[in-house]
């Protein structure tokens, strides 16, 4: 059976062999190497893995593991590469991207944040959109604002945050919850790994 490379991200933490669990319950997870830098890889037998609701968690469970003590510019899900030749590939060809967006999240976590309006209840969306923009504005380095995809969401962000900074944005997110009770459903997920904070197109191959 032919093995192909399944990629989570790159890093510049040197290489590395762990005891995960990867995509198609792939273990370990390993690093290939180019220069300074390291794609986080899982061997697979296919190149079009299935996006199950379960490869979909293995994916996301991987990388939340890794950025706890590693800085990660994760891929999407599905990114597969025929072998080792033609992602280090990649890893040439990117070398300043990949400088670029490790620069920019080192250290940091993205953390989600979501208000959902309670049933029947109506609120200043404008104003509560600049209060909690302003609140954590102080408590982290950069938001990005997501799709408003229901008529009950109110803010849907993310927050990129450094690690030193973590407790402080828990007590602004506390402090959001007390502020809004009965009006607001408070919604806060994360450590994940920074997505909506770099900006690079790979192509699988």
């Amino acid at each position: 059976m032919t093995q192909y490379l399944y990629a989570y991200g790159v890093t510049n933490d040197g290489s590395f062999e762990v005891d995960l669990t990867g995509v198609d319950n792939a273990t370990p997870v390993y690093t290939v190497d180019y220069r300074r830098y390291s794609a986080i890889v899982s061997d697979i037998e296919t190149m079009e893995p299935e996006q199950t609701d379960e490869n979909a968690r293995l994916h996301d469970d991987v990388l939340q593991t890794l950025i706890e003590d590693r800085t990660v510019v994760p891929m999407r899900f599905g990114m597969t590469f025929k072998n080792g030749r033609a992602l280090k590939g990649v890893l040439r060809g990117g070398q300043r991207a990949f400088r670029r967006a490790l620069m920019n999240v080192d250290g940091k976590v993205e953390l989600g944040v979501k208000l959902v309006t309670e049933e029947g209840v109506d609120v200043d969306r404008e104003a509560v959109r600049k209060d909690v923009t302003e609140r954590l504005g102080e408590v982290s380095d950069e938001r990005a604002e997501n799709d408003l995809f229901s008529d009950r969401l109110v803010v849907n962000d993310s927050y990129l945050v450094a690690h030193e900074d973590r407790e402080a944005f828990n007590e602004v997110m506390g402090d959001l919850t007390e502020a809004y009770e009965g009006e607001l459903k408070v919604q806060y997920t994360g450590p994940w790994a920074p997505y909506n904070f770099v900006d690079i197109e790979i192509e699988a191959q």
